[in-house]
């Protein structure tokens, strides 16, 4: 899987929310790690609840998490494998298909550009028309398997990161 990128300065300043009603996405907060990180270990693996715990590690952390009724149902996360890189991501099954994952990307990518990133790195990409048709994001040739080259993969890798 390749690695894509993503031009940040080229993003809409106001993202559009296109999210199902009773959904609500922010930036964790320290209080949720305990919540978050066994959650994502459980849904998506070992491998991302490792980069969950370097998310929780920086002030503000880095990832933004979706909430409906008050349960955590997706999640993303930057600058936690490599600086500049987003990921990893995911949305609880029975979720998807409700703007869930778009939401959190752009938040996310927004998060980036406001700390002074001009590009994004999206690390080992699964769906790459997503990103290409949500963000502009465009796949970096011979970069498979770039950064994770030499990486343990405790649990095999979801297929849509």
């Amino acid at each position: 899987m390749a690695d894509m990128l993503v031009r940040l300065y080229a993003l809409p300043a106001q993202p559009r929310s296109p999210l199902s009603d009773g959904i609500g996405i922010h930036r964790a907060m320290a209080p949720e790690r305990r919540l978050a990180v066994p959650w994502i270990e459980q849904t998506f693996g070992s491998g991302w609840a490792g980069e969950a715990e370097a998310a929780f590690a920086a002030t503000p952390t880095r990832m933004h998490i979706a909430v409906f009724q008050d349960r955590i149902v997706g999640f993303a996360c930057h600058d936690v494998t490599a600086l500049g890189f987003f990921g990893p991501t995911g949305v609880d099954e029975t979720m998807r298909g409700r703007g869930i994952g778009e939401a959190l990307l752009r938040e996310s990518l927004k998060a980036m550009r406001d700390a002074g990133y001009g590009y994004a790195i999206i690390g080992g990409v699964g769906p790459t028309e997503f990103y290409r048709r949500t963000v502009g994001a465009i796949e970096i040739p011979d970069s498979t398997p770039g950064i994770y080259a030499d990486m343990l993969f405790p649990d095999p890798l979801p297929e849509d990161q």
